[in-house]
């Protein structure tokens, strides 16, 4: 049943604003993904970020503390660089190696919070994300890692090298895990670049931008009208988004074609 109550401004403005953090790492980024055929490679790094949260919370840290934050880094950067490692040892077989660590990683923290009597309720948090409840203090931290990402990539991706990918990619993902939990991460990352992959750097960026931001605008949107998850509901607009929107801006381009 539809009701416009939960048309909260003052929390929806901040997971919106989450959203777009999201999206200014994850877009470039994911075209890089997309481009090098290594898709599950985010699935796999957030779910080992996710790990180390959970072994941070296993010690009587907080989730959302300081401790957790460096424990989920620490654990990302490990996983990138064991990823880097076997990239060229793996060949073919990278995707299949990436999805082996995701499912390892999966079911560490399974394990590791079996005896938990919250445990699925953490599982869950880190899977479908908690976007509504973010705070600024979060978001304010994670825009300046987005905005530090995304200088280093566009300045200097032709001199950091491969592994400087893998640092780039374990930070970014860390962040947004945090703030939008491991599904929503990998659909902000793969889905709007997926969509735009046939265009120019700079046709598929602003595709993609379009894409994520009317994904996630409409998705909180509709998450708060039928009172639904906002993460599930989300990753099911991008993925609308993405076949819905390329098709109306190139009808919309032949028409302005036309009639000029």
């Amino acid at each position: 049943m539809m009701s416009v109550e939960g048309l909260d401004i003052s929390i929806l403005a901040p997971a919106f604003l989450a959203g777009i953090i999201v999206l200014i790492t994850h877009i470039p980024l994911g075209r890089e993904v997309v481009k090098r055929g290594i898709i599950f490679i985010d699935l796999a790094i957030a779910q080992i970020a996710g790990l180390g949260v959970i072994i941070a919370f296993q010690f009587g840290w907080e989730m959302h503390g300081l401790e957790a934050q460096v424990a989920a880094v620490t654990s990302a950067l490990l996983g990138a660089w064991l990823l880097h490692s076997i990239e060229k040892k793996a060949g073919e077989h990278l995707e299949a190696l990436i999805g082996v660590s995701f499912v390892l990683a999966a079911t560490a923290s399974i394990l590791m919070l079996a005896h938990n009597p919250h445990g699925s309720e953490h599982i869950k948090e880190l899977l479908v994300g908690q976007i509504l409840w973010v705070d600024w203090s979060q978001i304010l931290v994670a825009a300046v890692i987005s905005m530090i990402v995304v200088f280093v990539w566009f300045n200097f991706k032709n001199k950091i090298g491969n592994i400087g990918f893998y640092i780039l990619f374990a930070i970014s993902i860390t962040s947004a895990v945090q703030l939008i939990g491991v599904y929503l991460v990998f659909t902000s990352l793969v889905v709007p670049a997926l969509a735009a992959a046939k265009y120019q750097t700079k046709p598929a960026l602003a595709l993609a931008g379009i894409i994520g931001i009317t994904g996630y605008l409409s998705g909180l949107i509709a998450s708060a009208l039928f009172d639904l998850p906002s993460g599930a509901v989300i990753v099911w607009c991008l993925a609308v988004s993405a076949l819905v929107i390329p098709v109306l801006l190139s009808k919309l381009f032949i028409t302005v074609k036309n009639n000029s």
